[in-house]
């Protein structure tokens, strides 16, 4: 029986872990072979543990394991050159492109300087624009373009009103994620005259590193010291319709196989939200 993405060639930006592994392995599973792009490396304003060489690996590996080649490096999406660079000769390898997945993103988020806010741009923006320079090229009728966003770029009242234990982490990441939201409509209209879809995944707290470590919980809990998953759940559990605190990385990657495959060929320009009822709780952005 033939994968939902058979024969197709997908680059996933992000890959070592998180929701870039999942959607890496997700595509692999249903017959994409994949280009794996991730810095595996830390960046010194994110005050958690990014993503390293040894993941990256671990991608590569339960990625052979479905049976799929992949191409894997250690590049960064800030870095346009070299992305090009990587890009174009996993391409040239693995004959092609079809699926862009452009996923990275960091969250340095509570007590950080100001300048922390341009970080957040140059890889959660940026790095998207960067990642679809790269590889839009590549693409021929029929490609699709996928790029994460979050609930954070698409809610108002207290996500615009209110930063307090975000910082300028945290408004520069909406602001990333509010503007991916509006690139996402416009490059749905250009790329569309040449059969190329470009949608958004638009995911509320999801089980990954990024979210699972002291910094998010105590963001949670009103920046309380030492916080716990287990003090920071009830606020999470109580941003949702659906009775959770957090989405699943296989959640996303549902979603993201849809909009890569032929069954969403007549889907562009959506702003696909996995945030278990989030954005019913308040006013949002209607994008």
């Amino acid at each position: 029986m033939m994968g939902r993405v058979e024969g197709k060639v997908a680059l996933v930006t992000g890959a070592a872990r998180g929701q870039g592994r999942s959607h890496a392995v997700r595509l692999a599973q249903e017959g994409a072979d994949i280009i794996a792009v991730d810095i595996a490396a830390q960046i010194d304003t994110v005050p958690y543990s990014m993503s390293t060489p040894a993941e990256l690996a671990e991608t590569v590996a339960q990625v052979q394991a479905t049976g799929r080649r992949i191409v894997a490096s250690r590049t960064d999406v800030r870095d346009l050159a070299a992305l090009t660079a990587e890009v174009d000769r996993a391409v040239n390898e693995l004959g092609g492109l079809d699926v862009v997945v452009a996923n990275a993103g960091i969250s340095p988020l509570g007590k950080q300087p100001a300048a922390v806010f341009l970080d957040v741009v140059q890889v959660n923006l940026n790095g998207v624009v960067n990642t679809l320079s790269a590889s839009v090229p590549h693409l021929t009728a029929g490609g699709s373009v996928i790029v994460t966003g979050s609930v954070a770029g698409l809610r108002l009242g207290r996500a615009e009103s209110d930063q307090s234990g975000t910082g300028p982490g945290g408004a520069g990441y909406g602001f990333a994620k509010r503007t991916v939201s509006s690139l996402v409509h416009s490059l749905a209209r250009e790329l569309g005259r040449e059969g190329i879809r470009v949608n958004a995944v638009h995911p509320t707290n999801t089980a990954t590193p990024m979210l699972l470590n002291e910094m998010m919980y105590g963001v949670f809990t009103g920046g309380a010291p030492h916080s716990t998953l287990a003090d920071a759940e009830p606020a999470m559990r109580g941003m949702h319709v659906l009775d959770t605190a957090m989405v699943q990385p296989e959640d996303i990657s549902a979603a993201v196989l849809f909009l890569a495959s032929d069954e969403a060929r007549m889907v562009t320009g959506q702003q696909l939200k996995v945030d278990a009822g989030c954005l019913v709780l308040e006013p949002y952005s209607g994008v």
